[in-house]
């Protein structure tokens, strides 16, 4: 065998290894295909477990996908900042929403808002939790909801205010019968607030899952 043989041959075996390598450590493989949640690598997920008032729902994060708007979550999460908080929005048919006040519809102080990430590859699926924000587009603070159906009108589409979307940055795994039957709770106006659960659906606590 050549030495110029010999060479090539040791590149090609060198390329292998390092794609494996690459393989193995998480790094993850573009594709021309839509990136939901649950495709993360196991490596890359993180669950967190929410107790509320109807019972528990286990959400897994995408950091890999949505690095600061999981960062910014799970600031909140680690600061127990959602205890004790409710689901002040409630829409059949459509999402729930929380993060934000408390039972007596109190405004609790969050931090300054974040980037929105949402991207066309991350849709509005039924499940997804995204970042509740007003009609400004890096606006996201503390509140998030979670789609009782597929809201495509709620993913990116373009630069501008309205067409930019909700960044998802996670996906109900577990108790979406839970988020069922919170969507469809009575509810009611209270202040400049509609869509209020009449009986309050309180947050008890969010914790990082083992």
């Amino acid at each position: 065998m050549t030495v110029s043989a010999m060479l090539a041959k040791a590149i090609i075996l060198l390329f292998a290894v390092l794609v494996v390598l690459g393989c193995r450590s998480g790094s993850p493989i573009p594709s021309g295909g839509s990136q939901d949640p649950s495709d993360s690598d196991k490596t890359a997920a993180v669950v967190v477990l929410m107790q509320t008032s109807m019972g528990p729902i286990k959400i897994q994060l995408c950091p890999d996908k949505a690095s600061g708007t999981v960062a910014n979550f799970l600031t909140y999460v680690d600061q127990g900042f959602y205890d004790g908080t409710i689901f002040h929005r409630v829409i059949s048919d459509f999402m729930i929403q929380g993060g934000g006040f408390t039972p007596d519809m109190q405004e609790r102080t969050a931090h300054p808002p974040i980037p929105n990430e949402a991207r066309d590859d991350l849709k509005n699926l039924r499940g997804t939790v995204a970042m509740a924000r007003t009609p400004a587009i890096d606006s996201a603070s503390s509140q998030f909801f979670i789609n009782v159906k597929d809201n495509a009108f709620l993913d990116h589409a373009d630069e501008t205010s309205r067409g930019f979307g909700y960044c998802v940055f996670g996906k109900v795994v577990e108790g979406m019968d839970v988020v069922d039957r919170i969507s469809s709770v009575a509810t009611t106006r209270i202040g400049t607030k509609d869509d209020v659960p009449i009986e309050p659906v309180i947050i008890e606590s969010v914790r990082r899952a083992e």
